[in-house]
């Protein structure tokens, strides 16, 4: 091709131009490259969301070709009689490189609630694309300058196009160097376990509850032991793996693993690197429905936890209201107890429960003895929690006056039912991390607990698969039933939250409905009355649903 051939400077300069597009293509892919590491790697969430939002992301991409295209296309024509071997043909990419700036600022400054992570795995992902991005660039260049002279090195404003394609592409052609790096670690990991075979170590799961009861326990178990735990929510293989690495001491007497699951198989994954002994099951219901497909895959998948304890005559603990649970908690073969706030024939259970606004008071019944607690946790769920956890401390021999004690410095998990003051006027209840069925019905037994007017702002329930509109409109009918006013975030629930709280009641000048929490958060000062209003906060979705 004689494009390849002259190596004069117009060739420099395409060869400068592809490596510059090949990193703004980067930064423009940035949604897809964020949406990619929030589905975990796993390319069903990537189409998922495609699905979800109706291409809402890529007709942007193809409104910013379409507007540079134009762009370079009418300086072609302008400048049409001195394009040849000029370096006019350069002109009209002005258009592209001022619109692609203005479109990754507007990328950059939109709301964010979980931003791309520049992890190791990201970077190396990024570079093989710009890689891709850049050599597409150059190709495009080199075939439109010999075959499409009238666009010539316009060409590379159709690029955005294929992001959609390239960072699948980069994805898949990372893979095996991503699974070699993944068992290297796990492998590391697995060494370091291995030299500590004292170290007592807990799995717990379950559909919801999981990172709560993570850090109810570490409280509890922190009064006898040296205790390791996995921060915030490292619950994958990975997450998992860099615990073992970076934050385990070789003093610690005790792990705490949280294990997260989207598929069946999850959990057998994550016990193959850890091998716990004993276990927490939390509760088992919708959550990632849409992922397991069935309520049996979800059963399955929690109680791979117990058949890995079985294998090393382990001990679990189960949560006894929760049906699920105890369905799992019949069929376990191993040592075992169960928790019930309401079931006396529970090994340990609570009575006498007091709620307020401000925290629970309750018995706690053990084989010891009866003894009163007092938390600032809100909720009657998170007191299922606290029984599960004061299950495995009193196995454990964390004696009674210690675990009474825990219990009374326990602190809220940040966005997890938290009882937040400092606002001007008005308090909010931020329960935003994310909301299962049986965790927004306990939330609005919460909210209903404070005086004057009440409100909740929320997209809804999500992750539910075929029971996501069903849920959700009971969901608004038990809004309705307590708050005076519910602000609807965003187009995922919008519908079936609406008709759940006309059925409840809510008269319809008071059902709010805005695209985004920015927009929502702005409508609260027209909404609240000040220092009489309490706002809930229901939930929050992750960016690869907006």
């Amino acid at each position: 091709m004689e494009f390849f051939q002259q190596m004069d400077a117009h060739f420099y300069v395409a060869l400068a131009l592809s490596i510059i597009n090949g990193v703004l293509m980067c930064l423009v892919g940035y949604k897809f490259l964020q949406v990619l590491q929030l589905g975990g790697y796993k390319m069903t969430a990537y189409i998922e969301w495609l699905k979800d939002t109706k291409g809402k992301y890529v007709s942007r991409v193809v409104f910013l070709s379409f507007l540079s295209i134009a762009g370079v296309l009418v300086t072609n024509a302008v400048f049409d009689s001195y394009l040849q071997n000029s370096y006019l043909y350069y002109l009209g990419l002005i258009f592209y490189f001022y619109f692609s700036i203005v479109f990754i600022k507007n990328l950059f400054d939109a709301p964010k609630k979980i931003p791309l992570k520049q992890t190791n795995r990201m970077n190396r992902l990024s570079i093989c694309l710009f890689i891709i991005m850049t050599a597409v660039t150059f190709i495009l260049i080199a075939v439109s300058t010999e075959y499409i002279t009238f666009l010539s090195y316009g060409i590379i404003t159709l690029t955005p196009l294929i992001l959609i394609i390239a960072v699948p592409l980069a994805h898949y052609l990372m893979l095996p160097l991503e699974a070699l790096i993944r068992q290297t670690y796990i492998s590391r990991a697995k060494k370091v376990l291995k030299k500590m075979p004292n170290l007592i170590k807990i799995g717990i799961t379950g559909s919801f509850g999981k990172t709560s009861c993570k850090y109810i326990l570490n409280s509890i178990l922190s009064k006898k032991y040296s205790v390791c735990m996995s921060p915030h929510s490292f619950n994958t293989p990975m997450g998992l793996t860099k615990v073992v690495l970076k934050y385990l001491k070789p003093y610690d007497q005790i792990l705490i693993a949280e294990m997260g699951a989207d598929n069946v198989g999850d959990i057998n994954y994550l016990c193959n690197i850890i091998n716990p002994k004993m276990g927490i099951l939390t509760a088992v219901g919708t959550q990632h429905l849409r992922t397991f497909k069935t309520i049996e895959n979800i059963k399955n998948t929690k109680f791979e936890l117990i058949k890995n304890l079985e294998k090393v005559n382990g001990f679990a603990v189960f949560n006894g209201d929760n049906a699920g649970s105890m369905e799992l908690y019949e069929k376990a073969n191993l040592e075992k107890q169960f928790t019930s706030v309401n079931n006396t024939e529970a090994n340990i259970y609570a009575s006498d429960i007091k709620l307020s606004n401000e925290g629970m008071s309750f018995e706690l019944v053990m084989p010891e003895g009866k003894y009163t607690c007092t938390t600032r946790l809100l909720g009657e769920h998170n007191i299922s929690n606290i029984l599960l956890c004061v299950c495995m401390a009193n196995k454990l021999g964390v004696p009674a006056k210690d675990i009474v004690e825990a219990i009374s410095e326990l602190k809220p998990v940040p966005h997890r039912l938290e009882l937040r003051t400092k606002y001007k006027g008005f308090k909010v209840l931020d329960d935003s991390f994310n909301a299962s069925v049986e965790g927004a019905q306990s939330a609005l037994k919460v909210l209903s607990l404070f005086e004057g007017k009440k409100v909740v702002l929320t997209p809804g329930l999500i992750e539910l698969g075929n029971m996501e509109y069903e849920e959700n409109v009971k969901f608004g009918e038990a809004i309705a039933k307590v708050a005076d006013t519910c602000i609807v975030v965003n187009k995922v629930n919008r519908d079936s939250l609406k008709e759940g709280l006309i059925k409840g009641g809510m008269d319809e000048s008071q059902i709010i409905i805005k695209d985004s929490f920015a927009l929502a958060f702005i409508t609260l000062k027209d909404v609240i009355e000040p220092n009489n209003t309490c706002v809930l906060i229901e939930n929050d979705l992750p960016d690869n649903y907006t």
